[in-house]
């Protein structure tokens, strides 16, 4: 499935820790500041709980506990990355969150045969864009959707 053309190679690039991270664009709905969020008993660990979005209820991941690295308090940088895939609404909290970039296809390489770690299962490729590098995220396994592959 095919999301409009024009947007393949863009991603909206986020920070953890000193690491930048892509995700495609396509799949933002909105980059929003922390609103109060409710906890949710007995959710996964990764599961900060949900935010009251316009009206509706949004799950919100924090993607640092995702990647099991510390847990540090919200500052006025942290942002909460509102994402639709497959019918589903969902935000990931990061640290912050700074711009959109094109990285072209070519430029992004794999990382299958890159060191086996835990984080490994969560990303798609690293972008090279001047002498940045740019994790891209794997968003179905972040959010531990299964895909159908059709």
């Amino acid at each position: 499935m095919n999301k409009s053309m024009g947007n393949n190679n863009q991603y909206v690039i986020f920070r953890i820790e000193k690491e930048n991270y892509g995700i495609p664009i396509n799949y933002v709905e909105t980059i929003e500041r922390v609103s109060e969020i409710t906890r949710i008993p007995n959710s996964p660990y990764y599961l900060t709980g949900v935010i009251n979005l316009r009206g509706e209820v949004v799950p919100v991941i924090d993607l640092r506990q995702r990647f099991q690295l510390s847990k540090i308090n919200v500052t006025d940088e942290s942002r909460i990355i509102i994402l639709s895939v497959d019918e589903m609404i969902v935000g990931i909290l990061v640290d912050s969150s700074s711009e959109v970039l094109t990285i072209e296809s070519e430029s992004i390489d794999q990382t299958s045969n890159l060191v086996n770690t835990f984080e490994d299962d969560y990303i798609n490729g690293i972008g090279k864009v001047n002498e940045r590098m740019i994790i891209i995220v794997d968003i179905y396994k972040i959010l531990g959707v299964e895909i159908e592959n059709n």
